[in-house]
């Protein structure tokens, strides 16, 4: 459905009527507000929305309050006006037939408006707690791909574009923010803002996708298909607005995806008469140090079921061991790599010594040498379609594991193993359990096989 509204201007010649035709989906965000944000996939329309309510309120606001409206458009990063909104606010100017005669003028570098307003272009990146003072007294800021927005920017950002003051009818009028963007992660500073649990006051949210948009174009939707059919395990962050599950390059993109269609993440409960294991990936409790990462997992018949995640950083041992005890794993089998051997960097104790004295049923998995982590990765893939998690407890895990990629060198081209970030904890924890799972198989095929009779007595 579409909402159509009205905006008058005055032209040299007699009074026109301009008019602007919105989806419905949007019309929440035509409302004042402090905060206005649109998520959602590729084709809803979202920066086409805000730049035509950018060119109304161009025109609306010099018979509102008096003078000419001073819009920022910003990203994070801008390295030249090509990546910037400027062309499509010139489109939208062509489009609605507005010029020097509604005043309009277009530079290289700005879009002058009726009443001496303003539409800049500027990257975030390039501005520091000095410069971005220049954007004091601008009456709106709409910031494009915001999920790229850091929460340092954001910051400075924020109470920078503060203007506010009484209408022409004595009316209180005040400045806006906006924001469009497709969610990557649920830690991006905008969702965190806009979709967290403490959404500041004056805050209209919507969701957005290609079906809401009436002019949908047809290229787009053989685009669309294209994906579902090739790369579903994209489609739901490209076009549905999902949080980007896998990445580019990640070693279990297909793997989640196939997870997700074959029913194998959803509720899954422990078996009480099965034995509970938790596979670590120790960090240390130095707050500079790598996670320490745990997955909780029971192994039914020749299948695993993944049933928590947890994950601490800088934390004692203790916390963890609380951890495991409070969520109901204190029976729990602590499987540990190799490192669960060596001292803590700040605690002069060994992770497997501390967690027998705790009373924890120990076993450390020997170094795997060289290549290791690669013999962890190909483990998980070889075992991956045996798996079933838990979809809510497990949910931050599974989001590293869609992370998960390999590191390569851009100018040659070559790949140079996995990559170690925020996500290495949880895949080393994961593929640790592969590894150890494939390991107790391998040994409990071992017993069924013949015995072998020498002099010397009974082998395998």
């Amino acid at each position: 459905m579409l909402i159509a509204r009205w905006q008058f201007t005055q032209s040299s010649a007699s009074l026109s009527k301009l008019q602007i035709r919105t989806p419905e989906v949007f019309a929440p965000l035509l409302e004042p507000a402090r905060y206005k944000g649109a998520h959602g996939g590729r084709g809803s329309g979202k920066s086409h929305f805000f730049a035509e309510l950018g060119v109304e309120d161009a025109l609306r606001l010099p018979g509102e309050i008096g003078e000419g409206m001073r819009m920022a458009c910003i990203r994070e990063v801008q390295k030249s006006l090509k990546q910037s909104a400027k062309r499509l606010f010139e489109d939208k100017l062509q489009k609605f037939g507005l010029g020097e005669a509604q005043g309009f003028k277009v530079f290289n570098e700005v879009i002058q408006t009726p009443k001496d307003g303003l539409i800049t272009f500027t990257g975030m990146q390039d501005h520091t707690a000095d410069s971005v003072k220049s954007m004091e007294g601008f009456h709106r800021a709409f910031v494009e791909e915001a999920q790229s927005l850091s929460e340092r920017s954001l910051m400075m950002l924020r109470p920078t574009i503060r203007a506010e003051g009484k209408d022409l009818r004595g009316g209180d009028w005040q400045s806006e923010l906006w924001f469009s963007w497709n969610p990557a992660r649920a830690t991006d500073a905008v969702d965190r803002m806009l979709r967290g649990p403490n959404v500041p006051t004056g805050a209209t949210v919507v969701h957005a996708n290609w079906n809401n948009n009436p002019w949908f174009p047809k290229v787009l939707e053989q685009e669309r298909l294209d994906c579902l059919e090739n790369e579903p395990e994209k489609y739901g962050h490209i076009w549905d607005g999902d949080y980007a599950r896998v990445w580019e390059g990640a070693y279990f993109a297909k793997h989640l995806t196939t997870a997700e269609q074959e029913g194998r993440i959803g509720f899954i409960g422990a078996d009480p008469l099965m034995g509970t294991f938790a596979f670590w990936d120790i960090g240390s409790s130095s707050q500079k140090s790598d996670a320490t990462s745990i997955w909780i997992g029971q192994i039914i018949g020749e299948e695993i079921r993944v049933l928590d995640y947890y994950e601490a950083v800088g934390q004692p041992l203790a916390a963890h061991v609380n951890w495991l005890r409070s969520a109901g794993y204190g029976d729990a089998t602590c499987i540990l790599p190799h490192d669960g051997k060596k001292h803590d960097t700040v605690y002069a104790v060994t992770v497997e010594g501390a967690l027998r004295e705790s009373g924890f049923e120990v076993q450390t998995v020997p170094n795997q040498g060289r290549g290791a982590a690669m013999q962890r990765v190909e483990a998980c893939r070889r075992m991956f379609s045996r798996i079933r998690f838990n979809r809510e407890k497990t949910e931050g895990g599974r989001e590293a594991l869609g992370w998960y990629h390999e590191k390569r060198d851009e100018v040659r081209n070559i790949g140079l193993g996995p990559n170690h970030d925020w996500a290495s904890h949880a895949a080393d924890a994961f593929g640790l359990m592969c590894v150890w799972v494939a390991t107790r198989h391998s040994a409990a095929d071992k017993w069924g096989a013949p015995l072998r009779r020498n002099l010397a007595g009974v082998s395998w």
